[in-house]
């Protein structure tokens, strides 16, 4: 989220027309298209954040700027040229970092949550802790997790908590 990505379309020469079609999980179709002989580009129903990389007089590619919740989804590039005709589909999938807070509960015990992930992140403690972490469906396609940790018998105040995901690392230490 928040990134630019671009998606390739075979680069040939001799393009007749290259057409990218967008099935976002969310919202309606969207269209590019570039027809070669008449020098012109089209777009139907496509969001301001997707556009050619460069132009596709030029250069085929797709950019998606910034890369947002709303843009997962197939894209599939069309192309006819004088070597053939080509298509090409990609399956977007959006990674959604989690906001991550560590803090003390109200018994005094560290607790580590990250708030709104896509995927849900996985949280581990140092020392080894025995809490079995929380999951929150958020409704929108991304997840809370949240652990307190339990000392396993001891009674450490002061722990660290390893929070891992795809689009992150976080380790922060807290002490209560």
């Amino acid at each position: 989220v928040g990134g630019s990505l671009v998606l390739t379309c075979p680069n040939k020469s001799e393009i007749t027309f290259v057409t990218w079609k967008i099935k976002p999980k969310a919202g309606g179709h969207c269209i590019l298209g570039y027809r070669a002989d008449w020098k012109q580009s089209k777009r139907t129903n496509c969001t301001e954040n997707i556009t050619w990389k460069s132009g596709p007089e030029h250069d085929p590619a797709l950019q998606i700027q910034p890369v947002q919740r709303a843009s997962e989804g197939n894209y599939t590039c069309e192309m006819a040229a004088g070597a053939g005709n080509f298509h090409m589909t990609y399956h977007l999938t959006v990674l959604v970092p989690p906001k991550v807070a560590v803090y003390c509960d109200s018994r005094g015990n560290p607790v580590c949550q990250a708030a709104a992930g896509k995927p849900p992140a996985r949280i581990s403690w140092v020392p080894r802790s025995s809490s079995s972490p929380e999951h929150e469906d958020l409704g929108d396609g991304t997840a809370t997790v949240r652990s307190t940790f339990m000392g396993n018998g001891s009674d450490v105040k002061n722990a660290t908590c390893l929070v891992s995901h795809p689009a992150m690392n976080h380790n922060q230490s807290v002490a209560c």
